[in-house]
């Protein structure tokens, strides 16, 4: 079977789902492509985060945040090897993409500092809602969508430019021509074992997480055609799951809300105020690959139901996290040395409040923000966790216009690349909510590029 398209998108997370609603809305005929018999990827399995500054619900409490202060929370989570002009292209096309989310339905709830964060950035969504609804509206726009269509080959012309991609369906295979490109979206390889293995082996120790089709489709397709990538060697987990976490998020950050982290020994062995993905790599150096979160009734009464990172009431119904009223008590329940953990809280609280640095170097909650609280008030908690392979946020190279580049540094053209298959955007670590934000802002960004060659099109042929 043979089609033809003016765009076609592989993948239908954020980045996909972006790219394709807006192309259809723009006049485009677009097909899209998912590989699995559900749509969403990891964004439905996801937060519902997005990190974007300047916005209506900052500015409703006040929160002091800017762009200038976004590039430097970026930069430096990503300790400087992000590529900088990504990160000006997020900052400057942010407003659009905020504005058109709205515009299609999506409020954000609430807003938070998280991982990478000195300000409230953090936009959170009903992501389930989210994803529903941008794809209905797809449809809406005459969108064609594909499921269980995996992309095995990406077609080219003798000039080298992607013309189309052929997929592998149940009932045989499907050529696809696509007139203004191919867009991948097919996300990272969290689940695929065979290129962790190459890239990241260690953290086959952390637990498999993200969407099912995560197995690095995309990033196979452009390497076959000489795509460069970056980030490769950054690969990390997220710190913050329950050994017997399933398909369902479950991570909690109390870390950022007072909470140390403690190996097996009761001991700290982190900065628990870092990125919550040099965390991810710091854990799994312990025994079991395990950090027990600890914190008091103080940080328990900051739960958040039904706001992910922060929802301890449902952690505590599915029996995950412990609670006691003494350390003693709370260090048997979860195997700890109870002498050591007792030591260490001790060690800690007299930091605190003596104005001084503790022996692990945090002097904030979160990033250099937040007054750091004592371990003291009765009763007390545990939350046994482990690093999660959520995503890989590396992969291919791309410019600005989320065109792919390839090992020489040219342009592969008719092909791009947004969301968690393209690398360069993070660098060494990652902020909360610039995962989905990237998807949107570049998956955005493509469809408005391809609806503006397709105009040109249109204008030359009338000429």
């Amino acid at each position: 079977m043979t089609l033809t398209t003016d765009l076609l998108v592989l993948g239908s997370g954020i980045a996909g789902q972006t790219a394709a609603t807006a192309a259809s809305e723009a006049g485009l005929d677009v097909i899209l492509a998912e590989k699995t018999a559900t749509l969403g990827g990891s964004t439905v399995m996801s937060g519902g985060w997005f990190a974007f500054s300047g916005t209506d619900e900052q500015r409703a409490e006040g929160e002091d945040d800017s762009t200038e202060l976004f590039l430097k929370d970026m930069q430096e989570v990503g300790e400087f090897r992000n590529d900088t002009a990504l990160l000006h292209a997020y900052l400057d096309r942010q407003e659009a993409a905020y504005r058109w989310l709205i515009a299609h339905g999506v409020r954000f709830r609430e807003i938070e500092i998280s991982s990478g964060q000195s300000a409230k950035r953090s936009h959170n969504s009903a992501i389930v809602e989210v994803m529903a609804t941008l794809h209905h509206q797809f449809a809406e726009a005459g969108g064609t969508t594909l499921r269980e269509h995996r992309a095995v080959q990406l077609l080219t012309a003798e000039t080298g430019a992607v013309t189309g991609a052929r997929l592998l369906s149940p009932a045989g295979e499907v050529d696809v021509s696509a007139r203004y490109g191919v867009v991948l979206a097919t996300g990272g390889f969290s689940r695929g074992e065979a290129l962790l293995r190459i890239f990241a082996p260690e953290q086959l120790a952390a637990i498999p997480f993200g969407g099912k089709g995560n197995t690095g489709d995309g990033l196979r397709l452009a390497w076959r055609l000489g795509a460069d990538m970056a980030d490769m060697s950054f690969v990390s987990g997220t710190y913050g799951s329950h050994p017997d976490t399933g398909d369902v998020h479950e991570l909690l950050t109390a870390y950022y809300m007072g909470a140390i982290i403690v190996n097996r020994g009761g001991e700290r062995f982190t900065d628990e105020s870092q990125s919550y993905k040099s965390l991810g790599r710091a854990v799994l150096r312990e025994e079991d690959g395990l950090g027990i979160q600890i914190f008091d009734a103080d940080v328990r009464a900051k739960s958040h139901p039904g706001i992910p990172l922060k929802d301890m009431d449902a952690i505590e119904a599915l029996g995950h996290l412990h609670h006691a009223a003494t350390l003693s008590e709370l260090a048997t329940l979860v195997g700890v040395d109870g002498e050591r953990l007792e030591r260490t809280i001790e060690r800690y609280n007299a930091a605190i409040a003596a104005n001084e640095t503790d022996e692990q170097g945090r002097s904030s909650l979160c990033n250099g923000v937040g007054a750091l609280r004592p371990i003291v008030r009765a009763p007390f908690y545990a939350y046994p966790a482990k690093s999660l392979m959520t995503t890989t946020y590396c992969g291919v190279k791309v410019n600005t216009d989320a065109q792919v580049i390839d090992v020489e540094g040219a342009v592969i053209d008719g092909l791009y690349a947004v969301g968690e298959v393209a690398g360069g955007f993070h660098g060494a670590a990652y902020m909360t909510g610039t995962s989905l934000g990237k998807g949107a802002i570049f998956g955005l960004h493509v469809a408005r590029e391809a609806a503006a060659r397709a105009e040109a099109q249109r204008d030359e042929v009338v000429a």
